[in-house]
């Protein structure tokens, strides 16, 4: 898998997970510095990372439909590109819970959970760093596992602030708005680790 060719898809899944990492990084900025006045603003900023990861998604696309041989089936390509590309999404669907549903002031609950966010995107593109050289990699396992332990943390979370939020909260508005931003962190953590599921499928195929 050393050929050039090759190495192209490897280094889009790369920079394709890079986006993820910055908009989760972006998110807990926002979350830790909220400001209901600049929210319009910082949603354009995030949406700006989701656009650039789109279209590091078609351009793959581009080359994918050009392409003779592959490194990895190309079904596998196309749902590893997709299923990227969602974290992406899931992580820029927060910010937009948030917007829509007129909050005035993080949880933080909420901080904590972009925490995790956050460490799931930076190990998941450590496995796609990894990802090129699947059949020799030492560390590419123990980094799906990583993953999963990240998500079942995210799990964990998010029981234990829906608990609080429906014991402690009065305002039924607030309980809805909150419930529906907690949903949505816990898909950020889901699409991360759907990615971690995906590349195992693969390396199971291949070897």
């Amino acid at each position: 898998m050393s050929k050039k060719s090759d190495s192209y898809y490897f280094q889009n899944f790369i920079e394709c997970v890079q986006c993820g990492c910055e908009a989760a990084k972006m998110l807990e900025d926002n979350l830790m510095n909220f400001d209901t006045g600049l929210l319009q603003d910082k949603l354009d900023e995030l949406h700006k990372i989701e656009h650039d990861a789109d279209k590091k998604k078609h351009e793959m696309m581009g080359v994918l439909v050009k392409a003779f041989i592959t490194p990895i089936e190309r079904e596998d390509i196309i749902l590893l590109s997709q299923s990227i590309d969602e974290v992406t999404d899931k992580i820029e669907d927060v910010l937009i819970r948030i917007y829509i549903n007129n909050v005035h002031t993080i949880k933080p609950e909420a901080v904590e959970f972009t925490k995790v966010i956050i460490r799931c995107c930076n190990a998941l593109k450590e496995v796609m760093e990894e990802f090129a050289d699947f059949k020799k990699s030492k560390t590419l396992h123990g980094l799906i596992i990583e993953i999963n332990a990240l998500e079942e943390e995210g799990d964990r979370m998010f029981i234990d602030s829906m608990r609080k939020l429906h014991t402690e909260v009065k305002d039924p508005i607030e309980i809805i708005a909150w419930r529906e931003i907690y949903v949505y962190l816990e898909k950020c953590c889901d699409a991360c680790e759907h990615v971690a599921d995906i590349v195992e499928s693969v390396i199971m195929k291949n070897t």
